[in-house]
Order: structure tokens, then sequence, then C-alpha cells
């Protein structure tokens, strides 16, 4: 009995750090997604859950010690950032220059996701899933807004 519940006891605990990191990552960087989404259009539950994927919630290597929290490439190697916020607005810029919020409002994340996909950000077939799929998980939408709609 206590050779299984060791591996089980080890295992719950990695799962809880991983799912404690996550939270904490979304709690520091949630408002910067949120001002992303109103400065650029792009919701705020895909640029949280980006980065989250592209930098293991901040753990990466690449997070840790360049701050790049979106595998974002310069010319010949990843970028460097100053410092993780620096990392967020660059994204925005970049994301922005494909036209997308003409294309999806601010609260269709669903569409964003695979319309980033299809523009090329990432070559896996199965980014955009993952990305949903730590939205849903996290219940990041909730941080997305629908637009306001004018009074008539």
């Amino acid at each position: 009995m206590k050779k299984f519940l060791l591996p089980l006891m080890l295992f719950m605990g990695f799962f809880a750090k991983a799912q404690n990191t996550s939270q904490s990552y979304i709690e520091k960087y949630k408002d910067a997604a949120i001002s992303i989404m109103h400065d650029y259009g792009i919701p705020a539950s895909v640029t949280l859950a980006i980065a989250m994927h592209e930098s293991a919630s901040g753990n990466s290597k690449l997070a840790q010690k360049n701050n790049n929290q979106f595998g974002m490439k310069g010319r010949h190697s990843y970028k460097t950032y100053d410092s993780v916020l620096e990392s967020f607005e660059d994204f925005a810029r970049i994301i922005s220059k494909r036209n997308l919020a003409d294309k999806f409002d601010s609260f269709d994340y669903k569409s964003w996701a695979k319309g980033i996909q299809r523009g090329g950000y990432a070559s896996s077939s199965r980014w955009s899933a993952q990305v949903l799929s730590l939205i849903k998980k996290f219940q990041l939408n909730s941080l997305d807004e629908k637009p306001e709609l004018e009074a008539q």
C-alpha cells in the first residue's frame, strides 16, 4: 500500500503545484492581457492563454532568461525583452498587424485562436486546440468583454 500511496501523493503534489503556478501566472498578468484587449482588440483570454502555453506559465527557459512569454523570434534568434510586459506589448503589436480585429470582435476567442494559427503563428496543427483548452480549463474567457451596444 505504501508503494502505491507515495507515487500518488507525489503526482498530486506536482499537479497542485502546476495548477497553482498557472493560477498565479493568471493573477499576475491578467491586467496586462485586459489592457491589450482594450488597446488592440485581441481577447484577453487569447493573449493570456498563448502566453501560458508558450512560456509554460512563465517557467520556460526562454521566459525566465529573456522575458519572452510568446516565443517571439527576431531575425536570427528569440527576442529578449527588458520586462514581461514588454513581451506582451510586442506580441499585441505583431498580431495586430494581421488585421484580425477587422474580422473578429474581442469576445470571439475561438475565432481569434484559430485565426492566429492560420496566420502562421504556430506550426503545430494542434496549437489552437491547446490554447482553447487552457481558456476553457481556467475560464479565461471571463476576462473578455462583449463590445457595448450603442444606445439607440
